[in-house]
């Protein structure tokens, strides 16, 4: 799980971290900081989730060798090149910017097909809808990403996340 923390003190930032993190490692699930790499032990948190390679370069020594060090953001193949080089946990590819921007949709799949074909690091494919799962998967994203608009579709999440997971058992995965 990809926790996003809205800006306040570091205290109030390690106390929600810590609130979700009960939840969601009971349930053996992950649960990463978007940025925040110098709370994430504190926080109880399995890593952090980091916006290109300079921060995955500078969060590298507060994160490992205990802790996920996975990288976004990644605006070209020699920016996810050197992602990998310097270690990175997983790339993810698609997510929007904070504009609301990603890269169009044949992009994505290119992108993550280049990656499975050549690299060992697992690959996250951000899915900006249901449609998208199947073939993010059947591309190579050896993971799957859902964003916020899980919570706004009209379905309710939970029927939306059940739905995913029949896309991803009915993909041919490669």
């Amino acid at each position: 799980m990809l926790l996003h923390l809205e800006p306040a003190d570091e205290r109030t930032l390690i106390n929600r971290a810590k609130g979700i993190a009960a939840i969601v490692q009971r349930r053996d699930i992950a649960l990463l900081l978007d940025g925040h790499p110098e709370i994430a032990a504190r926080a109880g948190a399995d890593g952090a989730h980091l916006t290109g390679p300079s921060a995955l370069t500078a969060a590298l020594s507060m994160l490992k060798p205990d802790r996920i060090a996975g990288v976004g953001g990644l605006r070209s193949r020699h920016d996810a090149m050197l992602a990998g080089e310097a270690s990175a946990d997983y790339v993810m590819f698609g997510e929007p910017d904070r504009q609301g921007r990603r890269p169009p949709f044949d992009a994505l799949l290119e992108r993550i097909t280049w990656w499975a074909e050549l690299f060992e690091s697992p690959c996250v494919g951000y899915a900006a809808t249901l449609d998208e799962i199947a073939p993010l998967a059947q591309a190579g994203a050896d993971f799957v990403a859902l964003g916020d608009w899980i919570w706004t579709d009209a379905q309710k999440p939970a029927a939306i996340l059940g739905a995913a997971g029949k896309r991803l058992q009915h993909s041919t995965v490669r």
